[in-house]
């Protein structure tokens, strides 16, 4: 009897990945180079593997689900926000409290968000999880990109003509006043935005598995991030079903220490981690089921 086997990938944009020259796009108008945003080293080797775990193991995969990051320009955690105490520009990787704020030393370019900001920023950081961090502009929506990297988006496709299926896309981030990191919901969730809150119906597909294979971009963020949240909304008794697959993932650089202890975290709850060619064999074997 088969059994129900998913993939949940995270992110696999190409904002993330640190991809080599013969995956770039021609030059933009004006001579500027298109090139990721935001990319994560390691990542493009973590999505050739992503990729041929989908090949491999197609017939053996139940469902895949693909998370995507989909920003605007404008966003609280994106420097187009934010200008310093001089009116400056406030750099990418830059850190933002309520204090800084409530001093001065960064303030929102639109005067009247402020109000809405320093909320946003309480709310925050009262959850405990993450104080405010200022990314590149990054997934905005309709660019390149946004746009998941070519394998594995040529890997699924294939896997949805062999199966007769759809690929599950999961998009996220597009409120503009709460960072998203989870696919299961935002740090913040915004009581006016339903897709900010918590996302029910992929807990439960994905509750409903034998297994959950978990890979994707990045190990310390948004897969992190997802994976708290599912191991909080899972029964105990079922955090077994989910297995991170450590060599399809990477940390943003700077970020390995929350990685590392993130992955030592989920294993003292009860999740599994492995590698892409340790879960092939279990694949296989349910193609042939």
């Amino acid at each position: 009897m088969k059994r129900n086997l998913q993939l949940l990938v995270i992110d696999p944009q190409n904002d993330f990945c640190d991809l080599p020259p013969a995956y770039l796009p021609s030059a933009a108008q004006g001579g500027a180079s298109v090139v990721p945003a935001l990319p994560v080293p390691g990542a493009h080797d973590d999505m050739l593997r992503v990729a041929g775990l989908i090949r491999t193991g197609a017939a053996g995969l139940t469902g895949i689900s693909i998370t995507m990051d989909a920003h605007h320009r404008y966003d609280i955690a994106h420097p187009t926000f934010w200008m310093t105490a001089q009116g400056g520009d406030v750099a990418p990787f830059t850190s933002i409290s309520a204090a800084a704020v409530r001093a001065a030393e960064f303030q929102p370019r639109q005067p009247t968000a402020l109000p809405r900001a320093l909320a946003y920023l309480d709310a925050l950081e009262a959850e405990g999880r993450y104080q405010l961090m200022i990314w590149p502009v990054h997934c905005e929506i309709g660019t390149w990109g946004q746009n998941v990297h070519a394998d594995v988006r040529a890997a699924y496709n294939a896997w949805e003509e062999k199966t007769l299926s759809v690929v599950s896309k999961i998009s996220k981030g597009s409120n503009p006043w709460t960072e998203h990191y989870s696919a299961i919901r935002a740090e913040v969730p915004d009581a006016g935005d339903p897709d900010t809150q918590l996302n029910q119906s992929l807990i439960l597909e994905l509750s409903k598995a034998d297994r959950v294979y978990i890979c994707g971009e990045a190990g310390s963020h948004c897969v992190k991030a997802t994976t708290e949240h599912l191991v909080e909304n899972f029964a105990a008794a079922d955090l077994h079903k989910l297995v991170l697959l450590t060599d399809c993932m990477s940390a943003v650089s700077g970020f390995d220490a929350q990685f590392e202890g993130f992955v030592r975290d989920m294993v003292a709850k009860g999740v599994q981690i492995a590698k892409m060619a340790d879960v092939l064999p279990e694949l296989l074997a349910n193609a042939a089921a």
